[in-house]
């Protein structure tokens, strides 16, 4: 089976796929601090798609604007981690949340209230809430990758970095435990990610499904996301 890129120059292909990198780029610009420019991640997604061009094989079932959506996302991911814009205080704090979240749930054996996590930490529930805000740009993983990630994904074309039988079979491992997490979140914490991430709404608009302010949805996604750290602490 031919592939019907072999056809289309490389500017042909930045013309018709320009678009794909943008819509991208302004979703996962969302979750990153005012600090990031977002041509910067416009350009490390066209790197991407040049990168999808050059690696798409048609044979593999996959349509080419599928595979390259993995690619411009996972470049433009790769480009912010080497970055890391976010300060070395937040990760701090963001440690010291997660830890606490681990001791309080190994303790009691159910998820940690806020009230609770507070308390732990020692300050109020407002200076808790502005801990969560501050550490909603603090990733721990990404959720697209897990989600696109099966037998019949065009995951499985990556082929860049062919990793050895005891690396799959630990990345698989890790992926099961991530799944698991968060299938055992709170239930409002399950919705969050459900919503940002399967369906793709902006933290504005799952506020206004839930009900709750812009600000609130993100300190509850900043929590899911270090709920699941301390949950999965063994695996890092």
């Amino acid at each position: 089976m031919y592939n019907e890129l072999e056809f289309k120059s490389g500017q042909e292909l930045i013309q018709e796929y320009t678009p794909l990198v943008k819509r991208i780029a302004h979703h996962l610009m969302a979750r990153l601090p005012a600090s990031v420019v977002l041509d910067d991640l416009i350009q490390s997604g066209m790197i991407g798609l040049l990168e999808a061009a050059r690696r798409y094989d048609a044979s593999k079932g996959a349509s080419f604007e599928t595979f390259a959506g993995i690619r411009i996302r996972g470049a433009i991911i790769d480009e912010v981690r080497r970055g890391d814009w976010t300060p070395r205080s937040v990760h701090r704090n963001a440690r010291r949340v997660s830890d606490a979240i681990n001791q309080i749930e190994h303790r009691t054996g159910r998820d940690a209230t806020d009230a609770e996590v507070a308390a732990e930490l020692q300050v109020t529930m407002t200076d808790y809430h502005a801990l969560l805000q501050d550490s909603v740009d603090s990733r721990l993983f990404s959720y697209d990758q897990l989600t696109e990630s099966s037998d019949e994904s065009p995951g499985d074309q990556f082929e860049a970095a062919d990793p050895g039988p005891g690396l799959q079979h630990e990345d698989g491992g890790f992926r099961q435990a991530l799944a698991d997490a968060i299938g055992r979140l709170p239930e409002r914490e399950r919705l969050v990610l459900s919503l940002y991430y399967d369906e793709e709404l902006n933290l504005k608009e799952i506020g206004q499904v839930l009900g709750v302010s812009e600000s609130r949805v993100s300190q509850i996604h900043s929590q899911a996301a270090l709920r699941l750290r301390g949950r999965l602490k063994d695996w890092r």
